[in-house]
């Protein structure tokens, strides 16, 4: 379950030129209990994890997959997932969630930072339709905002589509900023402040409101699947 699309490919050499103060990465491992009672197994997604990232990405409904990739996309390849679960927490984040009784992947929020603006990162939510509505997104956000604070970052982004004028206005209520973006016709950026501390009501409900007007996987994180995608062939 990765993040949303790039502007552009991102390559390693780029996030060292981008983010040369690096910072300690602080470790995630804890179980939460959800409002349902369920519990779930939050850590940092690890290579190991491919297998249970790709069995969670067959969880997604047809929708869930078309509304995040624009595309239906039947399955994530070995290189894509080798992608998606090496990550390092300071330039790429992601943040697993598992059912604490199966072991079963249900949820992933992911950053991307911007090689061009540091302090600017893309961030994705994907929760499997069977755990929505439970309130896994908004931890899972919560974790994933605490990362991105401890490594310099103060914005996150998201895509979403331009058709859906009302979450467009609940957007701009909410606070941040929608900007034009390079990543396809039908499409705008919105940004916003971390804040200093949590998710608070105004970005937990924006970005709500995004999910639900479209939220599509990252820029970066779309153009670098589609190369991988590509190489393969």
């Amino acid at each position: 379950m990765p993040a949303d699309p790039p502007r552009s490919g991102v390559t390693a050499s780029d996030h060292s030129a981008a983010s040369e103060d690096e910072r300690p990465v602080r470790k995630v491992d804890v179980t939460e209990k959800l409002r349902d009672g369920s519990r779930v197994d939050i850590r940092r997604l690890r290579p190991s994890d491919a297998p249970v990232l790709a069995e969670a990405f067959q969880q997604l409904s047809f929708e869930s997959r078309r509304l995040r990739f624009i595309s239906a996309k039947p399955s994530l390849s070995p290189r894509e997932l080798a992608y998606l679960t090496d990550v390092d927490g300071h330039n790429h984040e992601a943040l697993g969630a598992s059912d604490h009784a199966t072991g079963s992947g249900v949820g992933v929020a992911r950053f991307i930072r911007l090689a061009d603006q540091p302090e600017v990162a893309e961030v994705a939510v994907t929760v499997i339709d069977a755990w929505q509505r439970r309130g896994l997104g908004t931890l899972l956000l919560e974790h994933l905002a605490d990362q991105a604070r401890s490594q310099g970052i103060t914005h996150f982004s998201a895509l979403i589509s331009s058709e859906n004028t009302g979450v467009l206005e609940v957007l701009r209520h909410a606070g941040g900023e929608i900007v034009p973006t390079a990543a396809g016709a039908g499409v705008v950026e919105y940004r916003t402040d971390l804040g200093s501390a949590g998710i608070g009501r105004d970005l937990r409900d924006a970005l709500r409101s995004a999910a639900s007007g479209r939220l599509h996987i990252p820029k970066r994180l779309a153009s670098l699947l589609g190369a991988l995608a590509n190489s393969a062939h």
